[in-house]
C-alpha cells in the first residue's frame, strides 16, 4: 500500500492535540482528514489549519468513506462504544488508556476482536516506545541481570485537577505501571495492594496522596508504585529493576543537562508527560501508521505493539487497586485466561 492512510482523531483536547501534530508534522505514510471533539470550537481549531473536516458524531467519523484507521483520544467513558465500533468497521484503531473503564468491559471488547480472527486494536501504552524502557526489557529478557525479583517505580507530577482523587490517581496514573510491570516482567499480574499513610498538605480533604502500591507478579515478583501526583515540582517518572545478579534503573536524568555554576550545581526536571515521553509517543504513532497500512493492504493484523488483551489486563489490574483503596485489603485480579489472538505482553511487537 503506497498511499497514506487517512485518519480520524476523535478527542482533541491535549493528547488528541499532539497527536494531530505528530500524525501531520513527524509521521510518515498517514494524513489526517477528521477531527471530532465535544467542543466544536476546538475542533476547528485543530482540523482547520490542517485541512481536515469537522465530524461532531464519533460514530459517524468512524464510518466515513475518507477514514481508513481511528485514533481515539476521548474520555474513557467513551472509549467501549468507539473501539467497537473501529471493529465493526474493519478499521484499524490506536486508543488512548483505558481501553475501556471496567475489566469486564475490556474483557468483552479483547473477545470481540478475537472472534475476529484479526487484531486491530492499539493500545495508547507509550512507554513501551521509549528507548530507555526498552532497553531495560531487553536486558530483563536477555538474562543478564538473573530472574527480576522487584521493580521500584516513582510516579510523580507536579499537579493535577481537584477531582484527581485516590481511585482516579490508580486508573489515570497507576495503569501506566500496571503496563510497564507487565512489559518489563514478560507476565501477569495477581494481586494488588494499597498502603495509605500521611497525606500532602496540597490534596484535597480524603485525597491519599502519595500512595504506595504493591503488585504481586505470577512469579512471585515484587512491584513497588510510589504515585505522588501533587509534588509541586516536575514530572518524574523512574523504574528500577532489582534482580539475582545485579540492577539497572532508567528515567534517572530524563534528557536533562546538569551543570555547575555560581556555587551550585543541578538541572531543570521535565515539565510533564509530553515532554518527557515525545520520542515515545512519535515512535509509537509511526509504528502504528506502519502496521495499520499493512494490515490494510493484506487485510490482516493491524497492530504493532500492545493490544486488546493488554488494555484487558491493565483495566483489571486498575480495578483491583482501586477495591484495594477502598477496601485496604490485598486485592486479586482474578484475569481471564488470555486465548486466540491476545496482545503481546512480553515486548512491544
Amino acid at each position: 500500500m503506497n498511499d497514506e492512510i487517512r485518519i480520524a482523531v476523535l478527542g482533541v483536547g491535549k493528547m488528541g492535540s499532539f497527536h494531530v501534530d505528530s500524525l501531520t508534522r513527524r509521521t510518515r505514510g498517514a494524513r489526517v482528514t477528521v477531527v471530532g471533539d465535544v467542543s466544536d470550537e476546538q475542533a476547528h481549531r485543530v482540523a482547520d489549519p490542517i485541512g481536515a473536516r469537522v465530524v461532531a458524531d464519533p460514530a459517524e467519523a468512524i464510518a466515513a468513506d475518507d477514514v481508513d484507521a481511528v485514533v481515539i483520544a476521548t474520555p474513557g467513558s467513551a472509549h467501549e462504544a468507539q473501539v467497537l465500533a473501529c471493529l465493526e468497521a474493519g478499521k484499524p484503531v490506536l486508543c488512548e488508556k483505558p481501553l475501556t473503564t471496567e475489566a469486564a468491559t475490556a474483557a468483552a471488547v479483547y473477545r470481540r476482536e478475537t472472534e475476529l480472527g484479526r487484531r486491530l486494536i492499539q493500545v495508547g501504552f507509550m512507554r513501551r516506545f521509549d528507548h530507555e524502557y526498552a532497553a531495560l526489557q531487553q536486558m530483563i529478557a536477555g538474562g543478564e541481570l538473573g530472574a527480576p525479583l522487584m521493580l521500584h517505580c516513582t510516579h510523580r507530577n507536579p499537579a493535577v485537577p481537584e477531582f484527581f482523587d485516590s481511585e482516579y490517581m490508580i486508573r489515570d496514573s497507576v495503569v501506566h505501571e500496571a503496563d510497564s510491570a507487565r512489559f518489563l516482567l514478560g507476565e501477569e499480574i495477581a494481586a494488588v495492594s494499597v498502603v495509605r499513610g500521611r497525606p500532602t498538605a496540597d490534596a484535597p480533604p480524603g485525597v491519599s496522596d502519595p500512595m504506595l502500591v504493591l503488585f504481586e507478579a505470577d512469579s512471585g515478583a515484587l512491584v513497588t508504585v510510589e504515585i505522588f501526583v501533587r509534588t509541586g515540582i516536575a514530572y518524574e517518572v523512574r523504574t528500577e529493576v532489582v534482580a539475582e545478579h545485579g540492577s539497572a534503573m532508567i528515567g534517572l536524568d530524563q534528557n536533562v543537562v546538569t551543570k555547575r555554576r555560581g556555587g551550585t550545581w543541578g538541572g531543570t526536571i521535565t515539565p510533564d508527560f509530553v515532554a518527557r515521553f515525545g520520542q515515545a509517543y512519535d515512535d509509537q504513532v509511526q509504528r502504528w501508521v506502519d502496521a495499520a497500512r499493512a494490515g490494510i493492504a493484506s487485510g490482516g493484523d493491524a497492530v504493532d505493539g500492545p493490544g486488546s488483551w493488554d488494555g484487558y489486563a491493565a483495566a483489571a489490574i486498575c480495578e483491583a487497586g482501586v477495591a484495594a483503596v477502598v477496601k485496604g485489603e490485598r486485592i486479586e485480579t482474578g484475569m481471564e485466561a488470555r486465548s486466540g489472538a491476545g496482545g503481546a505482553m512480553g515486548g512491544v511487537a
